[in-house]
C-alpha cells in the first residue's frame, strides 16, 4: 500500500514513483514531433488494435562508469542502442565538445528491429590547472537524438 510502510506504520512522506511507471523512460526528453509520415511503418493485423506507442530505443547499459583512468591514455567502452519498436527508426549522436576528451563512433543509418553498437572513446586529460589532489572528475551526458526522443547517456570517470 502507498499509505503504510513495510512495518505497517502510516507513511510520513509521499512515495515517488519511478519514471518507468510514470510512462516515460529515465534520462530521456520526448520530442514534440512524434509521427513522421515518411518513416517506415509496419501494418499488420496484430498491431492494428494496439494503442500502445511501439517505438523507441533502449541503451544497454544506461550509463557508463569508467572508474579511475590514467592521464594521457585512451580508453573505450561499448554501449548498445537497441531498437525496441516495430518500425525502423533513425538516430544520430551529438558529439561531445573536444575539451571533454570524449568521442562517439558509430555507423549511421536506420535501425530496423536490431541494435547498433556505439563505441565511447575517452582520451584521459586533466583540463583545469588548479590543484585537485591529483584526481579530476569527468562528467558528461552524451545526447542521442532519435525520431521520438532525445536519450541522455551519462559518462563518468576520474582521471588520476
Amino acid at each position: 500500500s502507498l499509505l503504510v510502510n513495510a512495518a505497517g506504520q502510516p507513511r510520513k512522506e509521499k512515495v515517488k514513483l519511478p519514471s518507468s511507471l510514470q510512462g516515460r523512460r529515465p534520462n530521456s526528453i520526448p520530442n514534440k514531433k512524434i509521427e513522421d509520415p515518411v518513416a517506415g511503418k509496419v501494418n499488420t493485423s496484430s498491431l492494428a488494435t494496439t494503442r500502445q506507442h511501439l517505438s523507441g530505443f533502449h541503451l544497454i547499459p544506461p550509463r557508463v562508469m569508467l572508474g579511475v583512468l590514467k592521464e594521457g591514455c585512451t580508453y573505450a567502452a561499448t554501449v548498445i542502442l537497441k531498437n525496441v519498436g516495430v518500425n525502423f527508426s533513425r538516430f544520430r549522436v551529438k558529439q561531445p565538445p573536444p575539451h571533454t576528451g570524449l568521442r562517439v563512433m558509430y555507423t549511421p543509418g536506420p535501425v530496423a528491429g536490431l541494435q547498433v553498437e556505439l563505441e565511447i572513446e575517452i582520451f584521459a586529460m586533466v583540463i583545469g590547472g588548479e590543484d585537485t589532489g591529483g584526481l579530476e572528475e569527468i562528467s558528461h551526458d552524451i545526447e542521442i537524438l532519435t525520431e521520438t526522443e532525445t536519450l541522455l547517456l551519462p559518462v563518468r570517470a576520474n582521471i588520476l
